[in-house]
């Protein structure tokens, strides 16, 4: 006798691929090895050529150069390839920068001599005490903070780094120090153009304005702008049309992370230095090196180590010592003259480089900056 005729018919049960295994066939099922070694070889010579950079910007640099198509899933090939070369070591970790992820931890010593070598080792002197202007950039992503820090850096200005619409108390605090200012403040935003990151920048400055009346507050939008996206050919994506101000911006969008960060560290340094005086910036790095030699000379002291006996007076030195005081011409033709003696002074002892360089800061505070000749 047959059993109860089944009111289903069986089927079979396909199981989903894990995660993983999902992933490696997009990434890796239609593309050969050899096409993937070519891909890695590209994105290796992209990020050389513009290190440091953040993962978005070496893919909009790939997408650009039809190495990687502009989807999701291209960005995830290039997210992928970047983990496997640098652990593979055909990539340093350094030269892909992420600000997002950081540490806090206190600064501590081992003892005197170890602090007073740091310090030498970091001094810095500023920049700005006589220059009649405050200038800071001010950034829409904190991923790229590790691309346009070490321009802000070598010139000491602040990096404001806001992650899209600034708090109310990050401005607050930006406002307080501007309004204590007797200079003009000259603030630079960078971040994408598209609704929100406009929109962004627009805030910042009403609120500013708003919280620091009593200052001369001069906001440019530094990038992205239409006129960058014409003159650099960037590339676009869709205007979000779920953004509640899209009605007003446009059909297209672009990414801060598309400009290559080359040509955005210049856009940077060039912004920063129309607000210096000529040669300012080299001159004051000169000063700041001999000063910085007298920190090491104490440093050395700390230890207590007695000091080696001062060999004779070379004839360098001697000749040093006479330019010195009889010069004549302007700072900056000082400035010249010290540079070119660099591997002279290397080989003075400590304490003649530091009265050297004592000397040196001394006269070349009393010239003047650009005016005369060598004598």
């Amino acid at each position: 006798m047959s059993g109860p005729t089944p009111v289903y018919n069986p089927r079979y049960i396909k199981r989903r691929a894990s995660k993983n295994a999902f992933r490696h066939n997009a990434l890796s099922s239609r593309s050969t090895k050899a096409e993937i070694d070519g891909r890695r070889d590209a994105l290796r010579s992209i990020v050389a050529a513009m290190r440091p950079m953040t993962v978005r910007q070496v893919f909009y640099q790939a997408t650009v150069r039809g190495i990687i198509e502009k989807t999701e899933t291209g960005y995830t090939k290039v997210k992928t390839d970047l983990i496997q070369m640098r652990r593979a070591k055909r990539l340093p970790y350094d030269w892909i920068t992420d600000s997002t992820r950081w540490q806090r931890k206190p600064t501590t010593y081992s003892g005197i001599q170890n602090a007073l070598e740091e310090t030498a080792r970091l001094y810095r002197k500023a920049l700005w005490n006589d220059i009649d202007a405050y200038v800071e950039i001010w950034l829409e992503k904190d991923a790229l903070s590790g691309v346009v820090y070490p321009i802000t850096w070598q010139f000491d200005v602040p990096l404001m780094v806001a992650r899209g619409y600034a708090s109310l108390s990050f401005l607050h605090s930006a406002a307080e120090h501007i309004n204590s200012l007797d200079v003009p403040a000259y603030i630079y935003h960078l971040g994408d153009f598209d609704p929100s990151g406009v929109n962004a920048g627009e805030k910042i400055e009403e609120t500013l304005r708003e919280l620091a009346p009593g200052t001369e507050i001069h906001f440019e939008r530094l990038a992205v702008t239409e006129q960058q996206i014409l003159d650099w050919r960037l590339p676009t994506r869709p205007t979000k049309q779920s953004d509640s101000r899209a009605k007003n911006h446009g059909d297209i969008s672009v990414e801060l992370d598309a400009i290559e960060p080359g040509r955005l560290r210049q856009l940077v340094s060039e912004t920063i230095e129309v607000h210096l005086p000529k040669d300012q910036f080299e001159i004051l790095k000169a000063a700041e090196e001999s000063e910085r030699q007298v920190l090491t000379v104490l440093a050395r002291k700390a230890d207590g180590a007695p000091s080696p006996p001062s060999p004779p007076l070379s004839p360098f030195y001697k000749e040093a010592l006479k330019v010195i005081a009889e010069f004549k011409g302007s700072g900056l033709d000082l400035l010249n003259w010290w540079r070119s003696k660099a591997k002279d002074r290397a080989k003075l002892a400590i304490e003649d480089q530091t009265h050297l360089s004592q000397l040196y800061t001394a006269k070349f505070n009393s010239l003047p900056s650009h005016e005369g000749g060598m004598p």
